[in-house]
């Protein structure tokens, strides 16, 4: 059975209706990143960050996946599929994905911050004073800036193994994403579908939404491997 290897970015969950940091308009226009996605921000201003991604929370909370999602799932039926997300929310999951690699962590999870044990954030709230089983503060189990993002190693070897490299909702000008990209074997199909999307040798690229193209491609791909 060929490996798929699916590399989401915020292209995808933007068509869902929740913003990214690039977006203008949106929640990130009311903050700074220094002040709510750092480690010195959270130092220095708990109270601040908690409330940031409560906010977005409820915001995923609110929203529901998109074509691009559920397309997804059918090749589950057909190929050894692995996602990778940079992206922190569970649309993936909750459209029936079941192999989802997060980079960047999970917004409906906490993390201890003395031992960085995981815990699952019941509704939108994450507040000072929400302690773990050992009386630590939980913080939200987000990479912030300036910290390492743990699971790279665990991408780069995933991806090394892939007959197809699709790379949705992000450029190769984005880290990490542009980095994964290497990791790729010579024999790899590889895809970018990205509205923005630069030309790539030895990439097809795809300039349309991912709610458009990826069901798309995905009866493509089905077809091709019967």
């Amino acid at each position: 059975m060929k490996k798929i290897v699916v590399f989401t970015g915020a292209g995808i969950s933007a068509e869902s209706g929740l913003g990214t940091f690039r977006d203008s308009g949106g929640l990130w226009d009311n903050y700074k990143i220094e002040d709510v996605a750092t480690p010195e921000a959270f130092k220095k201003n708990p109270e601040l960050v908690l409330e940031f991604y409560n906010i977005r929370r409820r915001q995923l909370l609110s929203s529901s996946p998109n074509s691009a999602h559920y397309a997804l799932n059918k090749l589950q039926q057909n190929f050894n599929l692995q996602i990778i997300t940079q992206n922190i929310d569970d649309l993936h999951e909750r459209s029936g994905s079941n192999n989802v690699l997060h980079l960047h962590g999970e917004l409906r999870q906490s993390m201890s911050t003395l031992d960085n044990k995981l815990y699952e954030i019941e509704g939108s709230e994450l507040v000072l004073g929400d302690l773990c089983p050992n009386g630590s503060q939980l913080r939200p189990n987000v990479v912030w800036f300036g910290e390492a993002v743990p699971m790279m190693d665990v991408a780069i070897e995933t991806v090394k193994t892939a007959d197809i490299f699709i790379i949705i909702g992000t450029s190769l000008n984005v880290y990490p994403a542009a980095s994964l990209i290497h990791y790729t074997s010579n024999s790899c199909e590889k895809y970018i579908i990205d509205p923005n999307a630069d030309d790539y040798q030895g990439i097809n690229v795809i300039r349309k939404k991912a709610s458009e193209s990826v069901p798309i491609l995905v009866d493509q791909l089905i077809s091709q491997n019967q």
